[in-house]
Protein backbone atom coordinates (compact mmCIF):
# COMPACT_ATOMS: atom_id res chain seq x y z
CA UNK A 1 0.00 0.00 0.00
CA UNK A 2 2.99 2.04 0.91
CA UNK A 3 4.34 1.43 -2.62
CA UNK A 4 1.26 2.72 -4.28
CA UNK A 5 0.68 5.73 -2.04
CA UNK A 6 4.37 6.67 -3.49
CA UNK A 7 3.54 6.10 -6.76
CA UNK A 8 0.15 8.20 -6.60
CA UNK A 9 2.54 11.37 -5.08
CA UNK A 10 4.92 10.60 -7.65
CA UNK A 11 2.71 11.15 -10.30
CA UNK A 12 1.03 13.92 -8.62
CA UNK A 13 4.37 15.42 -8.14
CA UNK A 14 5.12 14.90 -11.91
CA UNK A 15 2.15 16.10 -12.97
CA UNK A 16 2.42 19.53 -11.01
CA UNK A 17 6.04 19.89 -12.68
CA UNK A 18 4.77 19.49 -16.14
CA UNK A 19 1.65 21.96 -15.42
CA UNK A 20 4.34 24.60 -14.25
CA UNK A 21 6.42 23.78 -17.31
CA UNK A 22 3.36 24.69 -19.64
CA UNK A 23 2.66 27.86 -17.52
CA UNK A 24 6.25 28.99 -18.29
CA UNK A 25 6.13 27.86 -21.74
CA UNK A 26 3.21 29.23 -22.58
CA UNK A 27 4.41 32.52 -21.21
CA UNK A 28 7.58 32.60 -23.27
CA UNK A 29 5.77 31.48 -26.42
CA UNK A 30 3.45 34.43 -26.04
CA UNK A 31 6.33 36.85 -25.30
CA UNK A 32 7.92 35.23 -28.59
CA UNK A 33 4.91 35.99 -30.45
CA UNK A 34 2.62 38.81 -29.25
CA UNK A 35 -0.53 40.04 -30.95
CA UNK A 36 -0.21 42.39 -34.00
CA UNK A 37 -2.94 43.60 -34.48
CA UNK A 38 -6.57 45.12 -33.28
CA UNK A 39 -9.63 43.76 -31.03
CA UNK A 40 -13.24 43.62 -31.92
CA UNK A 41 -15.94 41.78 -30.30
CA UNK A 42 -18.58 40.46 -32.59
CA UNK A 43 -21.14 37.51 -31.88
CA UNK A 44 -19.73 37.67 -28.50
CA UNK A 45 -16.54 37.01 -29.69
CA UNK A 46 -13.45 38.98 -28.69
CA UNK A 47 -11.43 38.62 -32.64
CA UNK A 48 -7.68 39.43 -33.32
CA UNK A 49 -7.89 40.75 -36.96
CA UNK A 50 -5.21 42.43 -39.23
CA UNK A 51 -6.94 44.46 -41.66
CA UNK A 52 -4.74 45.80 -44.16
CA UNK A 53 -6.28 48.19 -46.22
CA UNK A 54 -5.46 49.16 -49.90
CA UNK A 55 -3.87 52.14 -51.02
CA UNK A 56 -6.89 53.54 -52.53
CA UNK A 57 -6.12 52.17 -56.24
CA UNK A 58 -6.88 49.08 -55.60
CA UNK A 59 -8.07 46.52 -58.73
CA UNK A 60 -9.48 43.63 -56.64
CA UNK A 61 -12.06 43.04 -54.10
CA UNK A 62 -11.53 42.95 -50.77
CA UNK A 63 -10.06 39.34 -49.61
CA UNK A 64 -11.00 37.18 -46.48
CA UNK A 65 -8.31 35.14 -45.44
CA UNK A 66 -9.32 31.34 -42.86
CA UNK A 67 -6.59 29.21 -41.79
CA UNK A 68 -6.14 26.08 -40.96
CA UNK A 69 -6.15 24.06 -38.27
CA UNK A 70 -2.94 24.64 -35.92
CA UNK A 71 -2.58 28.17 -37.43
CA UNK A 72 -2.89 31.66 -36.92
CA UNK A 73 -3.79 34.82 -38.59
CA UNK A 74 0.53 34.99 -39.80
CA UNK A 75 0.53 31.66 -41.73
CA UNK A 76 -2.16 33.41 -44.69
CA UNK A 77 -0.49 36.97 -43.86
CA UNK A 78 3.48 35.51 -44.40
CA UNK A 79 2.16 33.77 -47.74
CA UNK A 80 0.19 36.63 -48.95
CA UNK A 81 0.42 40.22 -48.05
CA UNK A 82 3.80 40.83 -50.62
CA UNK A 83 1.92 40.24 -53.87
CA UNK A 84 -1.68 41.06 -52.44
CA UNK A 85 -0.56 44.18 -50.40
CA UNK A 86 -2.04 47.25 -52.06
CA UNK A 87 -4.13 45.56 -54.82
CA UNK A 88 -7.27 44.70 -51.80
CA UNK A 89 -8.58 45.31 -48.91
CA UNK A 90 -7.10 42.36 -46.50
CA UNK A 91 -8.20 40.60 -43.92
CA UNK A 92 -6.31 38.16 -41.86
CA UNK A 93 -8.03 36.91 -38.49
CA UNK A 94 -7.10 34.91 -35.85
CA UNK A 95 -10.23 32.09 -36.28
CA UNK A 96 -12.24 31.89 -32.81
CA UNK A 97 -10.03 30.13 -30.03
CA UNK A 98 -6.93 30.62 -31.93
CA UNK A 99 -4.12 32.52 -32.01
CA UNK A 100 -5.26 35.69 -30.09
CA UNK A 101 -8.76 35.27 -30.53
CA UNK A 102 -11.10 34.50 -27.73
CA UNK A 103 -13.39 31.25 -28.47
CA UNK A 104 -16.68 33.03 -27.58
CA UNK A 105 -19.87 31.04 -27.73
CA UNK A 106 -20.54 27.18 -27.95
CA UNK A 107 -21.33 27.51 -31.58
CA UNK A 108 -18.02 28.57 -32.18
CA UNK A 109 -17.09 24.61 -31.70
CA UNK A 110 -18.47 24.31 -35.60
CA UNK A 111 -17.50 25.26 -38.99
CA UNK A 112 -20.96 27.48 -39.17
CA UNK A 113 -20.50 29.00 -35.86
CA UNK A 114 -17.55 30.31 -37.11
CA UNK A 115 -18.68 31.41 -40.31
CA UNK A 116 -21.09 33.71 -38.36
CA UNK A 117 -18.57 35.21 -36.84
CA UNK A 118 -16.24 35.77 -39.69
CA UNK A 119 -19.72 37.18 -41.17
CA UNK A 120 -19.96 39.66 -38.39
CA UNK A 121 -16.42 40.59 -38.70
CA UNK A 122 -16.97 41.91 -41.99
CA UNK A 123 -19.99 44.03 -40.94
CA UNK A 124 -18.10 45.30 -38.16
CA UNK A 125 -15.15 46.55 -40.75
CA UNK A 126 -17.37 47.80 -43.67
CA UNK A 127 -16.46 44.51 -45.83
CA UNK A 128 -19.91 44.05 -48.13
CA UNK A 129 -18.75 41.44 -49.90
CA UNK A 130 -14.98 39.34 -50.52
CA UNK A 131 -13.17 36.19 -52.08
CA UNK A 132 -12.96 33.83 -49.25
CA UNK A 133 -9.58 32.05 -49.03
CA UNK A 134 -9.45 28.87 -47.01
CA UNK A 135 -6.70 27.24 -46.38
CA UNK A 136 -7.20 22.81 -45.02
CA UNK A 137 -9.75 22.84 -41.96
CA UNK A 138 -10.24 26.43 -42.76
CA UNK A 139 -11.90 24.89 -46.32
CA UNK A 140 -14.82 23.28 -44.42
CA UNK A 141 -15.55 27.23 -43.08
CA UNK A 142 -15.02 28.82 -46.01
CA UNK A 143 -17.51 26.53 -47.86
CA UNK A 144 -19.53 26.91 -45.14
CA UNK A 145 -19.53 30.82 -45.61
CA UNK A 146 -20.26 30.37 -49.26
CA UNK A 147 -23.73 28.26 -48.39
CA UNK A 148 -24.92 30.04 -45.27
CA UNK A 149 -23.82 33.92 -46.57
CA UNK A 150 -24.42 33.40 -50.29
CA UNK A 151 -24.42 38.00 -50.47
CA UNK A 152 -21.29 38.06 -49.03
CA UNK A 153 -19.57 36.21 -50.87
CA UNK A 154 -17.81 37.05 -54.34
CA UNK A 155 -16.37 33.55 -54.74
CA UNK A 156 -14.04 30.79 -52.75
CA UNK A 157 -10.57 29.78 -53.28
CA UNK A 158 -9.62 26.56 -51.69
CA UNK A 159 -6.39 25.34 -50.89
CA UNK A 160 -6.02 21.96 -49.86
CA UNK A 161 -9.19 21.86 -48.51
CA UNK A 162 -11.21 19.94 -45.94
CA UNK A 163 -14.90 19.49 -46.84
CA UNK A 164 -16.23 16.23 -46.78
CA UNK A 165 -16.31 12.87 -45.08
CA UNK A 166 -13.41 11.06 -45.17
CA UNK A 167 -12.32 7.31 -44.34
CA UNK A 168 -10.75 6.86 -40.62
CA UNK A 169 -10.64 9.06 -38.02
CA UNK A 170 -7.82 11.77 -36.29
CA UNK A 171 -4.85 11.85 -34.33
CA UNK A 172 -5.61 10.20 -31.10
CA UNK A 173 -4.84 13.29 -29.22
CA UNK A 174 -7.37 15.53 -31.12
CA UNK A 175 -10.22 12.65 -29.62
CA UNK A 176 -8.67 13.13 -25.86
CA UNK A 177 -7.96 16.60 -25.47
CA UNK A 178 -12.26 17.46 -25.66
CA UNK A 179 -13.11 15.02 -23.06
CA UNK A 180 -14.06 16.12 -19.44
CA UNK A 181 -11.14 16.41 -16.98
CA UNK A 182 -8.42 13.95 -18.39
CA UNK A 183 -8.36 16.08 -21.71
CA UNK A 184 -7.87 19.03 -19.42
CA UNK A 185 -5.40 17.36 -17.92
CA UNK A 186 -3.54 16.33 -20.96
CA UNK A 187 -3.53 20.07 -22.20
CA UNK A 188 -2.06 21.49 -18.97
CA UNK A 189 0.77 19.20 -18.59
CA UNK A 190 1.89 17.00 -21.40
CA UNK A 191 0.51 18.81 -24.74
CA UNK A 192 3.27 21.66 -25.37
CA UNK A 193 6.64 20.27 -23.68
CA UNK A 194 5.79 17.24 -26.16
CA UNK A 195 4.80 19.39 -28.98
CA UNK A 196 7.50 21.65 -28.74
CA UNK A 197 9.13 18.53 -29.98
CA UNK A 198 6.93 18.05 -32.81
CA UNK A 199 6.87 21.43 -34.17
CA UNK A 200 9.40 21.22 -36.88
CA UNK A 201 8.85 17.00 -37.80
CA UNK A 202 4.95 18.19 -38.07
CA UNK A 203 6.06 21.24 -40.03
CA UNK A 204 7.82 19.24 -42.53
CA UNK A 205 4.97 16.66 -42.88
CA UNK A 206 3.21 19.89 -43.65
CA UNK A 207 5.22 20.70 -46.69
CA UNK A 208 6.47 17.75 -47.71
CA UNK A 209 7.22 16.80 -50.28
CA UNK A 210 8.55 20.47 -50.92
CA UNK A 211 10.87 22.65 -48.62
CA UNK A 212 9.20 24.42 -46.06
CA UNK A 213 9.62 28.08 -46.75
CA UNK A 214 12.23 29.94 -44.86
CA UNK A 215 11.82 30.17 -41.21
CA UNK A 216 8.27 28.79 -41.26
CA UNK A 217 8.24 28.49 -37.68
CA UNK A 218 9.43 31.46 -36.64
CA UNK A 219 7.30 33.90 -39.35
CA UNK A 220 4.19 32.29 -38.37
CA UNK A 221 4.30 31.30 -34.64
CA UNK A 222 2.92 27.89 -35.05
CA UNK A 223 3.70 27.31 -31.22
CA UNK A 224 0.68 29.54 -30.09
CA UNK A 225 -1.03 26.50 -30.58
CA UNK A 226 0.30 24.83 -27.71
CA UNK A 227 -1.07 27.19 -25.26
CA UNK A 228 -3.82 25.16 -23.68
CA UNK A 229 -6.63 27.49 -24.28
CA UNK A 230 -5.66 27.45 -27.87
CA UNK A 231 -4.86 23.76 -27.63
CA UNK A 232 -8.46 22.60 -26.38
CA UNK A 233 -10.43 24.81 -29.08
CA UNK A 234 -8.15 23.11 -32.01
CA UNK A 235 -8.51 19.80 -30.88
CA UNK A 236 -12.39 20.28 -30.14
CA UNK A 237 -13.04 22.06 -34.19
CA UNK A 238 -10.92 18.82 -35.44
CA UNK A 239 -12.70 16.10 -33.54
CA UNK A 240 -15.98 17.50 -34.32
CA UNK A 241 -14.97 17.99 -38.13
CA UNK A 242 -15.70 15.01 -39.29
CA UNK A 243 -19.47 14.71 -37.97
CA UNK A 244 -20.05 18.80 -39.35
CA UNK A 245 -18.88 17.97 -42.68
CA UNK A 246 -20.63 14.66 -43.40
CA UNK A 247 -24.05 16.38 -42.04
CA UNK A 248 -23.33 19.84 -44.81
CA UNK A 249 -21.41 18.17 -47.93
CA UNK A 250 -24.66 17.18 -49.42
CA UNK A 251 -25.52 20.79 -49.17
CA UNK A 252 -22.95 22.45 -51.48
CA UNK A 253 -24.89 21.46 -54.74
CA UNK A 254 -27.05 24.78 -53.34
CA UNK A 255 -23.54 27.26 -53.28
CA UNK A 256 -23.75 29.24 -56.48
CA UNK A 257 -20.64 31.68 -56.06
CA UNK A 258 -17.85 30.58 -58.11
CA UNK A 259 -15.12 28.03 -56.79
CA UNK A 260 -11.33 27.28 -57.34
CA UNK A 261 -9.48 24.28 -55.89
CA UNK A 262 -6.06 24.33 -55.81
CA UNK A 263 -4.58 20.59 -54.35
CA UNK A 264 -1.81 18.41 -54.51
CA UNK A 265 -1.43 14.65 -55.18
CA UNK A 266 1.21 14.58 -52.59
CA UNK A 267 -0.49 15.72 -49.90
CA UNK A 268 -0.06 13.90 -46.59
CA UNK A 269 -2.44 15.85 -44.58
CA UNK A 270 -5.49 15.38 -46.16
CA UNK A 271 -6.82 13.27 -48.93
CA UNK A 272 -7.11 15.32 -52.06
CA UNK A 273 -9.28 12.44 -53.78
CA UNK A 274 -12.03 12.85 -50.95
CA UNK A 275 -12.25 16.45 -50.50
CA UNK A 276 -10.65 18.28 -53.49
CA UNK A 277 -12.20 15.97 -56.52
CA UNK A 278 -15.84 16.08 -53.80
CA UNK A 279 -15.57 20.18 -53.89
CA UNK A 280 -15.55 19.71 -57.75
CA UNK A 281 -18.21 17.10 -58.03
CA UNK A 282 -20.25 18.98 -55.89
CA UNK A 283 -19.82 22.60 -56.34
CA UNK A 284 -21.81 23.50 -59.51
CA UNK A 285 -19.26 26.38 -60.43
CA UNK A 286 -16.19 25.37 -59.30
CA UNK A 287 -12.50 24.79 -61.07
CA UNK A 288 -10.26 21.81 -60.17
CA UNK A 289 -6.22 22.48 -60.20
CA UNK A 290 -4.69 19.45 -59.77
CA UNK A 291 -0.92 19.52 -59.51
CA UNK A 292 1.36 16.79 -59.18
CA UNK A 293 4.26 16.29 -56.22
CA UNK A 294 2.25 19.19 -54.52
CA UNK A 295 1.88 19.01 -51.18
CA UNK A 296 -0.03 20.81 -48.22
CA UNK A 297 0.62 23.65 -48.81
CA UNK A 298 -0.19 25.28 -51.79
CA UNK A 299 -0.82 28.96 -50.21
CA UNK A 300 3.41 29.22 -50.17
CA UNK A 301 4.26 26.84 -52.84
CA UNK A 302 1.69 27.91 -55.30
CA UNK A 303 1.23 31.47 -53.95
CA UNK A 304 1.68 32.90 -57.72
CA UNK A 305 -1.26 30.40 -58.58
CA UNK A 306 -3.11 31.39 -55.96
CA UNK A 307 -3.26 34.81 -56.27
CA UNK A 308 -4.14 34.33 -59.93
CA UNK A 309 -7.08 32.15 -58.82
CA UNK A 310 -8.31 35.14 -56.32
CA UNK A 311 -8.22 37.16 -59.73
CA UNK A 312 -10.47 35.28 -61.79
CA UNK A 313 -12.62 34.72 -58.83
CA UNK A 314 -12.29 38.30 -59.25
CA UNK A 315 -13.57 38.57 -63.01
CA UNK A 316 -10.21 38.59 -64.79
CA UNK A 317 -9.24 36.32 -67.19
CA UNK A 318 -6.55 33.79 -65.94
CA UNK A 319 -5.56 30.20 -67.54
CA UNK A 320 -4.96 28.34 -63.82
CA UNK A 321 -4.49 24.99 -65.99
CA UNK A 322 -1.71 26.32 -67.52
CA UNK A 323 -0.07 27.83 -64.62
CA UNK A 324 -0.40 24.72 -63.00
CA UNK A 325 0.94 22.93 -65.26
CA UNK A 326 3.88 25.44 -65.39
CA UNK A 327 3.96 24.76 -61.63
CA UNK A 328 4.23 20.97 -61.96
CA UNK A 329 7.27 21.27 -64.22
CA UNK A 330 9.27 23.48 -61.54
CA UNK A 331 8.64 21.58 -58.37
CA UNK A 332 8.67 18.07 -60.16
CA UNK A 333 12.13 17.43 -58.77
CA UNK A 334 11.40 18.12 -54.98
CA UNK A 335 11.86 15.33 -52.77
CA UNK A 336 11.82 17.01 -49.12
CA UNK A 337 11.05 15.60 -45.90
CA UNK A 338 10.03 11.83 -44.64
CA UNK A 339 7.11 11.00 -46.80
CA UNK A 340 6.41 7.47 -45.37
CA UNK A 341 6.92 8.64 -41.85
CA UNK A 342 4.12 11.39 -42.71
CA UNK A 343 1.73 9.19 -43.89
CA UNK A 344 1.92 6.58 -41.28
Amino acid sequence: MNLVYAALLSLIALLIFLAAVTRVGAWWIERSYPAQGEFATVNNTRMHYIFDRGNGQTDLPPVVFLHGASGNLNDPREAFLGQLGGRADLLFLDRPGHGWSGRGPKSNETPDGQAATVAALMEELGIEKAVVVGHSFGGAIAATFALNHPGKTIGTLFLAPVSHPWPGGVDWYYDLTPVPVIGRIFSETLALPFGLMRVRPGTECVFTPNRPAENYVERTGVALVLRPWHFRANATDVARLLDYVTKTAPLYSRIETPAVVITGNKDAIVLPRVHSLGLERDLPNAELVWIENLGHKPDYVATDLAVAAIEKLAGAPRDLQAMGKALETEIAGDRFGPVERCLE
